[in-house]
């Protein structure tokens, strides 16, 4: 009977342990990205991200700003079913990423952080 209830409070343990760690992790803020300012400049300026959340391309363009990515102004245009939805196709909308700017002009695909600059009129700094 000795030997269970060491079992008990090793298990106990080793629950709030567990406990312990997830609740660390989810308190946790995500580190500021480098590109922070540019992705916030890039929503300032009017552009826009037009995506789905199932395009390879999309998740690459994302994974180039990282935790920046959280400022871009994104328009998601999948239905779960990988339709487009209507308002994107109202708008024009032919493929995946598209990039639209302030000005209205607009590029297709996966673009450079070097040519959203030049498109947008922000800066990267010289760490970016």
């Amino acid at each position: 009977m000795n030997h269970s209830k060491s079992a008990y409070y090793l298990y106990g343990a080793a629950a709030l342990v567990v406990v312990g760690l997830i609740a660390f992790a989810a308190t946790q803020k995500a580190a500021p990205s480098p590109y922070d300012g540019f992705a916030q400049c890039l929503s300032q300026s009017g552009a826009k991200m037009y995506g789905a959340w199932w395009c390879p391309h999309c998740q690459s363009q994302k994974k180039v700003f990282g935790n920046a990515f959280s400022y871009v102004n994104y328009v998601e245009c999948s239905n779960p079913n990988r339709t487009m939805l209507q308002a994107c196709k109202d708008l024009g909308i032919e493929g995946y990423p598209t990039w639209e700017f302030g000005d209205g002009a607009r590029l297709g695909g996966e673009q450079s952080l070097a040519t959203l600059s030049a498109k947008s009129g922000c800066e990267l700094s010289a760490d970016e």
